[in-house]
């Protein structure tokens, strides 16, 4: 590595030798040297010719003969290391070194502090570049500054001032020309030295600076001193951030043992990793996790307080590329790349806000603890730590860089055409009712249409709910001209609110509770002038309101109270979009404005951490794909051209501008965007809709939805893909569906019908509640309301439904039956290839990516079973009608867990896997294990015997902290990172069997073989509320029956499993709504990934499907259809079910003779069965539980 002189010394060194060389020309010129009789106070006289010609001969020899400059290197790295300050903000330090090194005059900066007046900083910067002496146009320079200093003095008649101006700065010029300086001294004498003719057209101070601020840039650009010195070399942003992690990178592919994911912890010495436990792990080079190691920034960003590691700030992986990390708390820090070279930021400006369910790589938020306590050699650390930009892979063959053949996931059939009445400009999905549409329009409406039932439920005007509150700006604007638009319309993440921005002023938030319960929650006056869009977050695990206006500016608000939090300045144009998200626990908000400039925000009011320029500089919106991995926008300049480009996060830089764009006439509008499943692109353009594979620059297809299409439609997909809503001409909405979508709305088909039924209960008299009860087997705490779910999970209140008359409403032949498949050809069951002797399986788990199951058995073996992308499953994910490949590494190991001096047939079994399916956690009545998901390597064991683990989660936030749940009743909270417990919580009387915690209400709720609940508040670990299971009359809770406990995708209600009933609880008041009572025991029980089903596997060998609104039987699926004929259902059953975490209908068996099973539905039915119509003494309408009962029921019973 090549010595790096020190920059000042080398600096001295050389204009020493440069002025001695000098002295000698000089005194000749001194000699004859003469400035002209009658000088200007405006400039210095010229130096005749031929002294010129000598100065400068002189000065080349000087300069030639002179020893060697700082070395190029040398030279290079000051520019990093002002490029590295620059991007932190360290504003002083940066202009320090640019005039202590001498490399790089800052014109900007000089200009500020020549218009500020800042007279001695403006000398002190120019003494790193030259002095007075050093030539005609440097006395020039500094003589213009001092005489403008003087004349200022003068004109606020500080005679002291410029005394001593005179005397200390400008007498120095009387050497050279002494009638100069006389004349200069005769301005003292005038009570207005505008009195000097030459001065007479002297005009204030500020245009004073400005005229002489451009004669002194043009002395400065033609001194031979600055040249190659006032432009700052070409760099990619973050380059010594760069080059850094290049370094390490090289460092640990040297390592005599390299880990996989290296804890990098200071660059004070070179890095090595410490001797693993075990075999040697793959360089982070070959690694198949981490794929190839990136040749920047592999390894996290350098911190501002403890380099690679977490920090309560960091910046999230998506704004690696563009900002600097935050932690460091001077104002306005700048990110990495283009600021930062952490972990980076995600965004989307007009389209997805909601943040992701599974981002693809797990930052916990900074741990005080492991500051004090000591570091595991190995521990799921290394997950946290992985490289910033090395995106794990969840297994081979599922990128997106294979060829996609044909586009049959898009949404292309037009299958609803919907009348607003006005032309809409803003649409979204509701994020869990797939078929619910929120429509914005151009005179102010608000719609919300069922669109599988092609009903408008809402239809409101724009109207000022309280005039007297308003500011005066909006009255007056609102009584010139009443008419307002809707800029923006969207769903709060849990889709219980909905905001609306509107083009004067005002945002207004509406809470929704169902049907057409639609209720005013909010109004604020927002903006001066309009609000260009709104979003929801969720800073500091509160709900947040985010807007932007054309008053440049970005404010915060609580979406409870409407309070104002934050206020973001520093656009110099009205402010076009916002996208909040987050990244590693980490909450930003990436910005747009009409000028092209793209910034990001903290949540810290200290400034924009980006400065970026939009392709087109002018309307631009952004957004994440669905996982949050990967960056896009879309913009359209001023005139015409159209752009959607992908962002290379960690350079803050564009990696590929996708093709197809037509060029439209200045006014036709600008472009909208979405994406959908990880995988699209779509824009409006053209009269069309536009779609791209993410992968691939060139224009996937384009579909016209039957014509009819404004020059730019606007667009948006409902959360699954599987829906997309198009704006027409004449004010109608187009829904187009692909296949999936044609089966979502079929089930409208004869929902009509179902209704139709329920409305007829409501004039018939009321059942009692124990009739009821013993009816339905299910009881239900709520209010007492009948409600009708959908396939979509829509719960509305019964007088909230409008029917739709068909020709089915009166069709009595139609009775509802329970669907029934009893035969192989009535489902697609799977039974996943085995060529393991492997007892029963205990614990069964999709992985996050829906690409692979995971089964642990009785014998602590773990089976994985993989689905790789083809011809016959083009999305690579797992199904029941393609086999998967039961695999195992290269090296042939297999995944056991510790079971030293046990019997694990006789212990109870348990994992936890991480959200980007890197790592699992697991244990079978031993040790706990940490496992690497790619290679089924043991990185580590821990919590040594006694007692034994029985269940295990991660927490939500922090993948270093686990829930343990033992076997003497107790739940440890440990830190894997310090590699200690945390709390000990006590409340069981025995072991442990259910965990599940709510990142909503911040709580964890444990289950037990006791039958007991237990809610504990999951930041002191308090217990907040216990209660026992409500046991049905004659039955007795075995020994050895486990209670299992997950949250509903609201966050708030839970699924309650035991072997005598399934329940939902409502988790603040632990109170039953819900329940369902068994006549055969249930062996397990999940929710679908949407939360709208409930599957249910059962010791007889049946699984059950229960609509999850009400826990009404739908569906069940008998063994025969299943088991072969040969296994009797008494010997072969289910021992647990788990769900596909993206589709809703697709869930796996674990079987006790150690089989595994994939279900789905026909393709031709789409869906488990039909729910079931809800009669008059519906069991939402029983008050109590004390008379569930299963004899002499009609639904059918267990």
């Amino acid at each position: 590595m090549p010595y790096f002189p020190p920059c000042r010394r080398e600096k001295e060194r050389r204009g020493k030798k440069v002025r001695d060389r000098k002295e000698g020309s000089r005194e000749r010129l001194l000699r004859v040297r003469r400035f002209s009789s009658v000088c200007s106070l405006r400039s210095i006289s010229c130096f005749l010719f031929q002294d010129l010609f000598i100065f400068f001969r002189d000065l080349f020899i000087s300069i030639q003969s002179g020893p060697a400059t700082m070395s190029s290197l040398s030279r290079e790295l000051v520019f990093l290391i002002l490029q590295f300050l620059d991007e932190e903000k360290f504003k002083e330090t940066v202009h320090k070194l640019e005039q202590e090194s001498g490399f790089y005059f800052n014109m900007k900066y000089f200009e500020d502090e020549v218009h500020n007046g800042n007279w001695d900083e403006v000398e002190r910067y120019l003494s790193g570049f030259t002095k007075v002496d050093d030539n005609r146009y440097s006395m020039k320079i500094f003589f213009e500054i001092r005489k403008q200093k003087y004349l200022e003095a003068l004109d606020k008649h500080d005679r002291s001032k410029a005394v001593d101006i005179l005397v200390k700065d400008l007498k120095v010029f009387a050497t050279f020309n002494e009638e100069l300086f006389k004349e200069i001294t005769q301005l003292l004498t005038l009570e207005n030295f505008r009195e000097n003719e030459q001065l007479s057209k002297y005009g204030d101070t500020k245009s004073a600076r400005a005229i002489m601020l451009v004669e002194l840039k043009k002395l400065i650009e033609a001194n031979p001193l600055f040249r190659d010195k006032l432009q700052f070399p070409t760099l990619k942003n973050s380059r010594l951030r760069t080059l850094i992690n290049q370094s390490l990178n090289w460092q640990h592919q040297l390592c005599k043992n390299p880990r996989p994911n290296p804890d990098i912890k200071t660059l004070f010495v070179d890095h090595t990793c410490a001797q693993p436990n075990g075999a040697r792990a793959p360089s982070p080079a070959n690694n198949p996790l981490l794929g190839s190691l990136p040749k920047a920034g592999g390894f996290p960003p350098l911190g501002a307080h403890g380099p690679f590691q977490p920090t309560p700030a960091p910046v999230p992986t998506p704004l690696a590329g563009w900002m600097s990390n935050p932690s460091v708390t001077h104002p306005a820090v700048s990110g990495g790349p283009i600021g930062l070279g952490g972990p980076s930021i995600p965004a989307a400006l007009k389209h997805p806000r909601t943040p992701p369910a599974n981002i693809s790589v797990d930052y916990p938020p900074g741990d005080s603890d492991h500051v004090a306590k000591r570091t595991r050699p190995m521990g799921i650390t290394d997950e946290v730590n992985l490289p910033v930009n090395v995106l794990p892979v969840t297994f081979p063959g599922h990128g997106h860089s294979q060829a996609f053949n044909a586009p049959d996931d898009l949404p292309k059939t037009v299958t609803r055409t919907l009348n607003q009445g006005s032309s809409p400009m803003s649409m979204d999905f509701h994020p869990q009712q797939h078929t619910l549409l929120l429509v914005g329009t151009n005179v102010g409406d608000i719609g919300l249409w069922e669109v599988g039932s092609r009903e408008r439920l809402v239809l409101r005007n724009f109207k000022v709910w309280d005039v007297g509150v308003c500011s005066m700006p909006l009255q007056a604007a609102l009584v010139k001209d009443p008419g307002v638009s809707v800029n923006r319309i969207i769903w709060s993440p849990d889709g219980t609110l909905f905001g609306v921005a509107y083009s004067r002023h005002i945002v207004q938030i509406y809470s929704y509770h169902g049907g057409d319960d639609v209720r005013q929650h909010l109004e604020i006056d927002a903006h001066v002038g309009g609000v260009n869009d709104l979003a929801f977050s969720n800073p500091n695990k509160q709900l947040c309101v985010i807007t932007c206006g054309d008053d440049k500016t970005i404010k915060v608000w609580d979406a409870g109270t409407g309070a104002k939090q934050y206020t973001f300045e520093g656009h110099e144009a009205p402010v076009y979009s916002v996208c909040p998200h987050y990244k590693e626990n980490i909450q930003f908000i990436f910005s747009t404005a009409l000028d092209g400039k793209i910034k990001a925000w903290l949540y810290d009011n200290m400034g924009s951490r980006v400065d970026y320029d939009a392709p087109g500089r002018w309307c631009t919106t952004m957004a994440y794909s669905a996982d949050g991995t990967r960056l896009f926008s879309c913009g359209t300049s001023k005139d015409g051209e159209s752009y959607i480009v992908e962002w290379n996060e960690s350079e803050g830089a564009v990696k590929r501008t996708y093709q197809g764009f037509r060029k439209r006439s200045s006014g036709v509008g600008v472009v909208q965007f979405d994406t959908t499943k990880n995988r699209f692109l779509a824009a409006g353009d053209d009269f069309s809709i536009k779609f791209w594979d993410m992968d691939n620059v060139q224009l996937l297809t384009s579909i016209d939805a039957d014509g009819g299409l404004p020059a730019s439609p606007r667009i948006r997909f409902n959360k699954d893909g599987t829906l997309l809503a198009v704006s027409g001409n004449e004010n109608v909405i187009k829904i187009l569906a692909n296949s999936e979508g044609v089966r979502l709305l079929r089930t409208f088909e004869n929902l009509s019908y179902d209704v139709s039924r329920a409305s007829e209960t409501v004039s018939k008299p009321t059942i009692s509640s124990i009739t009821a009860a013993a009816t339905s087997g299910v009881t239900d705490r709520g209010p007492s309301v009948v409600s009708i779910a959908g396939m979509n999970g829509d719960t509305r209140n019964l007088g909230d439904v409008k029917p739709r008359l068909t020709e089915e409403t009166n069709d009595k032949s139609k009775i509802w039956k329970l669907t029934e498949i009893n035969e192989p050809s009535q489902c697609r069951a799977l039974r996943l290839p085995e060529n393991l002797r492997t007892t029963k399986i205990s614990r069964l788990i999709y992985t996050n990516s829906g690409n692979a199951i995971l089964a642990l058995a009785a014998n602590a073996i773990h089976l994985l079973w993989k689905w790789q992308r083809s011809d016959r499953n083009s999305s690579g994910k797992a199904t029941a009608s393609v086999s998967p490949q039961l695999w195992q590494p290269p090296s042939g190991i297999l995944m056991t867990n510790d079971i030293t001096d046990i019997n694990p047939e006789e212990s109870v079994p348990c994992f936890a896997l991480s959200k980007n399916d890197s790592y699992v956690m697991s244990a079978s009545g031993g040790k706990i294990s940490l496992f690497n998901m790619m290679t089924f390597k043991t990185m580590t064991t821990f919590m040594p015997l006694p007692p034994a683990a029985t269940f295990l989660a991660f927490h939500p936030q922090d993948n270093n902290i686990i829930a343990i749940g033992m076997d003497d009743s107790t739940i440890h909270i440990y830190n894997v990172r310090v590699d200690e417990v945390k709390s000990k919580l006590k409340g069981h009387s025995k072991r442990i069997t259910g965990l599940a915690f709510s990142h909503e209400l911040n709580v964890l709720v444990s289950s037990g073989a006791d039958a007991q609940l237990c809610v504990w508040n999951s930041d002191g670990w308090e217990k907040q509320k216990s209660k026992f299971l409500q046991v049905p009359p004659g039955r007795t809770l075995s020994a050895q029956s486990d209670t299992r406990v997950q949250f509903h995708q609201d966050q708030v209600h839970f699924l309650v499993v035991h072997e005598t009933q399934l329940a939902i609880y409502e988790t603040t008041k632990l109170e039953c709504v819900k329940q369902w009572v068994a006549t055969a025991p249930i062996s397990h029980a999940t929710f679908s990934c949407d939360s709208q089903l409930v599957y249910a596997s059962f010791l007889d060998a049946t699984v059950s499907v229960f609509t999850a609104a009400n826990l009404r039987l739908r569906c069940r699926i008998n063994p025969s259809s299943y088991l072969p004929a040969s296994l009797s259902s008494s010997s072969v059953h289910p021992l647990v079910i788990a769900a596909h975490p993206q589709e809703p209908n697709q869930f796996a068996l674990g079987l006790s003779d150690g089989g595994v099973h994939v279900f789905e539905p026909l393709e031709s039915e789409g869906k488990w069965g039909v729910p079931p119509p809800v009669e008059n003494g519906s069991a939402s309408t029983v008050p109590a539980l004390s008379s569930v009962g299963a004899s002499g029921s009609d639904q059918p019973q267990r």
